[in-house]
């Protein structure tokens, strides 16, 4: 990606946005396609699409770990990124170092111990997830007010239904229509096939379990070549980065959309320390911005902004951005700026081994699992309700067993070896994410130390309650049978410690509601009282269901620029 060193004071922009990554990308693309000279703030390196996945195709052979990493380096510097389950030795590099980038939580295995996963280089995490893609249903947006938990949505499905459509039609999701309420379906691309085990449990599920379905995950990667890139070749290793560009980041597909509206500049290596307030035009007029490389101190200036940062990255700045009129920060009229910060649960599950299917083996390397939708407590339903409040949906999938299990087995020489020429045992994983409530006192705040740039270090505090407590015993034992009726064998319940934050789905730290008094942003993602901020990552988020963010995300941004667009052209920023 082409980047430019830009200099404060250099021609005043349209639109500022603050962050590369998933929604950061989205906003970029909109505002240029729009017509708005845009300017991108990113903190971290410049990465180039292709180029720098340096270890996309690289042999075990090759790494020096051979992929078990280097623990030392774990353990001096990544001593907290190296938690996150998707970190290994080819993908160490886009995780950010500890020490430079520190922050204060519960001690190490406490219950309030949050782990915060980062990625600082052009396209964030948008390279680093799982590109799984759900959309939110009426159920979901109306939670919290049917079960009196949390601030009610001031939108409904209706209202993102066609931002869903639109921002599905340009990434490609791929995946199979249910006509399910809880999930509806988005615009498909084909869906990727199952194995023949991966049948027999769809088919079992859809027998012994009335209401419930299983399908292919719903995913953000190709099945056939769209919007200039290339399919899917099933290789493997998506977390590496994928020069095909077949999986969807900002990389692959909204910078690069933006840059060629020649409106976008983007500017790497860019902290953002506050945003800059006018008292007399209740608009926020700049960013301020420290060179990460010099250390200078910068401020760019715009029309509107937009922040991305990442939901606690963006509550952060707000915080720290504050005035006369906000002495506790910008947005945080209710107080509840950085409060009731939610993730998805998980580490849990059910596992068992699948006879039979000794005869069928797979080709490729499927990057994707299976999708068992949501199906407790569903408010059409009566016979779904449990002894929980919301619910949770599977992931997982089948496997079989190859050379690479001699490393567990007894035995040496010739015998093993020729032990391992036929594949092994097929078996059956089932991976639940469970929704996490609002809880006020799961928080972000500002700590009075600052980091080497001069920006405050944040406090991160948040645990899981009874109500996901129970759900987790919910989780365990309807995988197992599951399994069980689908005719699995030696089947087993798991259930490791879970530290909020875990899933990488942070969100809700700056919350959209009807009024001021009761959240952050409004109805079209703007801040409450400040009309040209608006805040479209995670934060924003007032319930957290039990899908994948990241779609959602994309959707509300696309919908909040076409309004702050509208606004722009009007020259009437209260539209």
């Amino acid at each position: 990606m082409r980047t430019v060193q830009v200099q404060a004071g250099s021609e005043p922009y349209d639109a500022i946005v603050i962050g590369s990554g998933m929604s950061g990308g989205w906003a970029a693309k909109e505002l240029t396609e729009k017509g708005l000279k845009t300017l991108v703030l990113e903190r971290g390196r410049n990465v180039e699409h292709g180029a720098d996945y340096i270890t996309e195709h690289r042999a075990p052979w090759e790494t020096p770990f051979r992929g078990r990493g280097d623990r030392r380096h774990a353990e001096e510097r990544q001593f907290r990124q190296s938690k996150a389950g998707p970190y290994n030795e080819n993908t160490a590099h886009w995780y950010v170092d500890d020490v430079d980038h520190p922050y204060e939580t519960g001690e190490d295995g406490a219950a309030d111990e949050f782990l915060w996963v980062r990625g600082y280089h052009l396209g964030g995490r948008s390279l680093m997830w799982g590109r799984q893609t759900y959309r939110l249903s009426e159920m979901d947006f109306t939670a919290n007010e049917r079960d009196g938990r949390g601030t009610r949505w001031p939108v409904g499905y209706a209202d993102i239904e066609p931002w869903y459509d639109y921002v599905e039609r340009f990434a490609g999701i791929s995946g199979e229509a249910l006509g399910l309420q809880q999930l509806p379906d988005s615009q498909f691309l084909p869906a990727m096939p199952l194995t023949a085990v991966e049948q027999r449990v769809r088919e079992s599920i859809a027998r012994d379990f009335n209401g419930r379905a299983m399908t292919v995950g719903r995913c953000a990667i190709l099945t056939q070549p769209h919007e200039g890139r290339a399919g899917c070749h099933y290789c493997g290793p998506c977390d590496r980065g994928c020069t095909a560009g077949a999986y969807f980041s900002s990389l692959s597909s909204t910078l690069p959309a933006a840059q060629a509206t020649g409106n976008l500049t983007v500017r790497p290596n860019s902290i953002v320390h506050s945003l800059v307030y006018d008292e007399d035009s209740d608009r926020v007029t700049g960013v301020r911005v420290v060179d990460r490389e010099t250390k200078e101190e910068l401020v760019f200036n715009a029309r509107v902004v937009f922040l991305n940062a990442s939901a606690i990255g963006s509550a952060m700045i707000l915080m720290n951005s504050k005035t006369p009129r906000f002495p506790d920060g910008l947005g945080n009229q209710s107080g509840l700026l950085g409060k009731g910060i939610m993730d998805h649960h998980f580490m849990v599950g059910a596992n068992g081994e699948m006879p039979g299917f000794e005869d069928r083996y797979t080709f490729g390397n499927r990057p994707n699992g299976i999708y068992i939708p949501r199906f407790q407590n569903l408010p059409w339903d009566p016979s779904s309700n449990r002894d929980f409040i919301r619910g949770y949906g599977y992931q997982g999938g089948s496997s079989r067993g190859g050379w690479g299990r001699g490393a567990g087995m007894p035995g040496v020489g010739v015998a093993l070896k020729e032990s391992l020429h036929e594949p092994g045992q097929w078996n059956f994983s089932m991976f639940p994410f469970g929704e996490t409530l609002a809880y006020d006192d799961n928080r972000v705040e500002l700590t009075d130390e600052v980091d080497q740039w001069g920006v405050p270090i944040p406090r991160i505090i948040g645990s899981i309650r009874e109500n996901e407590r129970r759900m987790r015993e919910g989780m365990k034992n309807d995988g197992a049978e599951m399994l069980e009726a689908a005719g699995a064998v030696n089947v087993s319940t798991w259930e490791a410690n879970y530290r909020l934050g875990e899933g990488i789905h942070e969100m809700g730290t700056a919350r959209m509601s009807a009024t001021p008094e009761t959240g952050c942003v409004d109805a079209n993602n703007r801040v409450h009282e400040i009309p040209n901020l608006y805040v479209t990552d995670g934060a924003f988020m007032t319930s957290a269901g039990c899908q994948n963010p990241s779609l959602t995300y994309m959707a509300f941004t696309a919908r909040a620029v076409d309004h702050a667009v509208q606004a722009v052209n009007s020259g009437d920023l209260r539209v």
